[in-house]
């Protein structure tokens, strides 16, 4: 049986340096045709935060980056089963969610919305949980 494949590998000290963490985490592990991805927020894919006091700018670049890594991973967009969307405001629901809605149009996964204390980073409005499936024949 093939190993779990583990794309784009790195280590928190080099995103949360002031943070002193060290775990050895990845942005994708793709086990079989089960595509799991790191929490997107408003990093983007070269560690750089966008949108800073702005959901749905984080929500676009966090968008932007789950296209970008299930298809690196073999996967893409319509292969989404499941989102978990963490939110520190309930007023930010009227801004994340529709940006995600124009990027899943057509997709129907099951999401959930969670009201948050915190993220990460004070800076980090929303992080966006993604679990894709590949359908049989594909990928």
């Amino acid at each position: 049986m093939m190993a779990h494949e583990r794309l784009r590998k790195f280590n928190t000290r080099d995103v949360y340096g002031p943070q002193a963490l060290d775990n050895d985490v990845c942005m994708v592990v793709r086990a079989g045709r089960h595509v799991f991805l790191r929490g997107q927020t408003g990093f983007d894919l070269d560690n750089k935060f966008v949108g800073v006091g702005d959901p749905a700018a984080q929500t676009e670049q966090a968008m932007r980056n789950v296209k970008v890594l299930l298809e690196e991973a073999g996967s893409q967009l319509s292969h989404i089963c499941q989102l978990h969307i963490y939110i520190l405001d309930r007023a930010h629901r009227g801004l994340v969610y529709p940006v995600i809605g124009r990027h899943l149009k057509g997709v129907f996964p099951v999401m959930t919305g969670l009201i948050i204390a915190g993220l990460a980073i004070p800076e980090m409005l929303v992080e966006i949980d993604i679990t894709a499936v590949i359908p049989e024949g594909e990928g």
